[in-house]
């Protein structure tokens, strides 16, 4: 089979492929911390997220003796017709799950859903495999108390950048203890799947800090918890990948779209124009159409019977 990279590309109106060509050429690339110092700074530099009606419901839920704090948004209008597990990006070294707050609550209105945001612990104070963990837990107190809880069992999980890497690790950790079935699809946005170096795609990141902080006390990166995409990824819940062609990441994807597709798993893979890492989220055309796939694909999934 051959084809050509255009052919995976969302039909993007022209006008819209030139506003964002126009913004992010007026725009300076932005890259994270290189120490802990920077780090520390960038944190604290930080400014509030702002506040959203009804706000979050921020609680503590604790599955196998681990305590996470989460941060949940129930629909405005009805009950919930399903459930978005949404863990945040940030490098597993900066963020929160309230910097996703705007977006969480526009889902649950916009979706009719509940959305669960998971606070998990940040390297390098805590290293993997402290994030994973953490996601793992909040999973498995879904899968018990999500329909008692939000009055539906229909589960989906997703995330951005380094929030797909530990989506995806979460649901290999659930599908290797039989519960992976309740969840219904992945959304996976730009993750970070190689933190080993080994992959063409995995050295063009090899130098990055945040690989240091979180997983650079591991001799061997390529454990699937670390880096997905060495993993065996049968028996897995459909998957939405999407990513830019600018995104250093877009053979990474690639890549693990072709392993998963290989291991017999269903799902799409969207390729935007003119986009780099983290495009979701910035304030293009193209951004707005990217996070309206995103809510179609959801929606079609939590609502099937």
């Amino acid at each position: 089979m051959r084809f050509a990279l255009n052919d995976l590309l969302v039909d993007i109106p022209a006008a819209k492929i030139d506003e964002a060509r126009a913004f992010y050429a007026s725009r300076v690339a932005g890259r994270g911390p290189s120490t802990y110092e920077e780090l520390t700074k960038v944190r604290a530099s930080t400014s509030a997220p702002a506040p959203t009606d009804p706000p979050a419901i921020e609680e503590i839920v604790e599955t196998a003796g681990i305590a996470v704090p989460v941060r949940i948004f129930t629909p405005t209008a009805g009950p919930a017709r399903g459930i978005y597990l949404d863990i945040h990006g940030g490098g597993f070294y900066m963020s929160s799950a309230a910097r996703g707050d705007a977006r969480n609550r526009e889902l649950a209105d916009t979706l009719g859903i509940a959305v669960v945001s998971v606070d998990y612990r940040l390297a390098p104070e805590n290293p993997w495999p402290a994030a994973p963990d953490d996601c793992e837990a909040v999973a498995l107190w879904l899968v018990e108390h999500a329909d008692s809880r939000f009055g539906t069992s229909r589960l989906a999980i997703g995330g951005s950048s380094a929030g797909a890497t530990l989506a995806l690790a979460t649901l290999l950790r659930l599908r290797d203890k039989g519960a992976v079935d309740r969840f219904t699809c992945a959304a996976l946005q730009f993750g970070t799947y190689d933190l080993s170096a080994q992959t063409p795609a995995g050295r063009q990141i090899a130098d990055e800090y945040f690989i240091q902080a979180y997983a650079g006390h591991i001799e061997d990166r390529t454990a699937p918890d670390i880096s997905p995409i060495y993993g065996d990824l049968r028996g897995l819940p459909p998957a939405l990948i999407v990513i830019g062609t600018a995104d250093v990441l877009l053979e990474d994807n690639l890549a693990l779209a072709g392993r998963l597709v290989a291991a017999g798993n269903n799902g799409e893979f969207r390729i935007y124009p003119e986009s780099p890492h983290g495009f979701t989220g910035h304030p293009t055309a193209i951004a707005r159409t990217a996070r309206d796939g995103v809510d179609v694909w959801l929606r079609e999934r939590l609502a099937q019977p």
